[in-house]
């Protein structure tokens, strides 16, 4: 029943994601061809507000459900690792025209096809676990 707040902020996810059109994939095309501001702004707001509350996070003691203090600490600085990441979730968000938020929206909203996308991630997750020792951190 205390997990119930966690599924409504969810809905509301998808609720305001939808009505943003960031799950167009015509939207998300316009993008990547820099023919429409409409999405970097959407991007833009979300880096500041995550900007702001993570320096909230680290400035008042918050603690999570489980009655634990969060803590965000700084991690190490990797120009290889942040360039490689950037590149391999770039061209995975331009092939499918989705991010993994927007996704799970979707197959709620019926476009069934992603489904395929939704195990292509799962089956990304598990090789990153195989492989993780291996991968510049």
């Amino acid at each position: 029943m205390k997990n119930i707040k966690f599924l409504l902020v969810g809905i509301l996810f998808g609720i305001i994601l939808s009505k943003a059109e960031v799950i167009s994939w015509y939207r998300i095309y316009e993008m990547f061809k820099f023919q429409s501001f409409h999405m970097y702004g959407i991007i833009g707001s979300s880096v500041i507000l995550g900007i702001i509350i993570v320096y909230f996070f680290n400035k008042v003691s918050i603690k999570s459900y489980l009655g634990n203090q969060i803590k965000i600490e700084p991690k190490k600085k990797g120009l290889y690792r942040n360039i490689l990441g950037g590149i391999i979730f770039g061209l995975g968000w331009g092939l499918i025209g989705a991010c993994p938020g927007p996704i799970f929206i979707l197959l709620g909203r019926g476009v069934y096809a992603i489904i395929v996308i939704v195990l292509g991630g799962l089956l990304g997750a598990f090789l990153y676990h195989a492989f993780k020792n291996k991968l510049p951190h």
